[in-house]
């Protein structure tokens, strides 16, 4: 693996994609094998409510995932470090990881930074059908905004950089389709307590 006199990669794989929130040198398409993206992760304040909650995206073990690897300067890597943390580690869903990171168009693979769902926190929303996962992000609304305008952003801004995830996508129609009143809506299951740090009054939730 490579790295360019210290310079801190990061992989980004849902929001990172189009709103990093950091300066960096690089941006590429990247593939990150051995983990997938699905929309693994409770949410009670950022796209839903502890009464109505939803789901958001989180890196889960198997498959691959096509993504955008971002190089930062090594002097800033402390504090784009700092604010990952920030962003990510709120209710601590997120786990930190160096991970390979392939990055196809340059024939490199570089070790990247990397936030995977703990299986084991309370809000791995783990075992949900995908009409099931598509019932929570129809009825999550949260101080961001709609669960259906996050699936749909990030099928978006996937298809703007040439790539597709047809988990996403399936999801997407399933969303769609219940919408439109041609497909049933079965009852979104409850999920867990909120978090103190996504309660009413604390910060929200979030999702690289």
């Amino acid at each position: 693996m490579t790295s360019e006199c210290g310079d801190l990669w990061v992989f980004g794989y849902g929001s990172l994609m189009w709103r990093p929130g950091f300066d960096y040198l690089e941006r590429v398409p990247a593939r990150l094998n051995g983990y997938h993206r699905d929309f693994c992760v409770w949410s009670h304040r950022y796209r839903g409510t502890p009464e109505k909650p939803g789901l958001v995206l989180g890196l889960d073990r198997g498959g691959s995932c096509r993504g955008i690897a971002y190089r930062v300067a090594d002097g800033k890597k402390e504090e784009v470090l700092a604010y990952l943390h920030e962003r990510e580690m709120i209710t601590g869903v997120y786990a930190p990881r160096i991970l390979p990171v392939a990055v196809p168009e340059s024939g490199r693979q570089v070790a990247a930074q990397a936030y995977v769902v703990d299986r084991s926190h309370a809000q791995y929303a783990a075992g949900l059908t995908p009409e099931e996962r598509a019932a929570l992000i129809l009825q999550g609304h949260g101080t961001a905004g709609p669960g259906r305008d996050y699936l749909a952003n990030t099928v978006g801004h996937l298809a703007e950089l040439g790539l597709t995830d047809r988990r996403l996508s399936h999801l997407l129609a399933l969303v769609d389709g219940m919408l439109a009143g041609t497909l049933p809506v079965p009852v979104p299951p409850a999920g867990p307590p909120a978090h103190p740090a996504n309660r009413p009054g604390a910060r929200p939730d979030t999702a690289i």
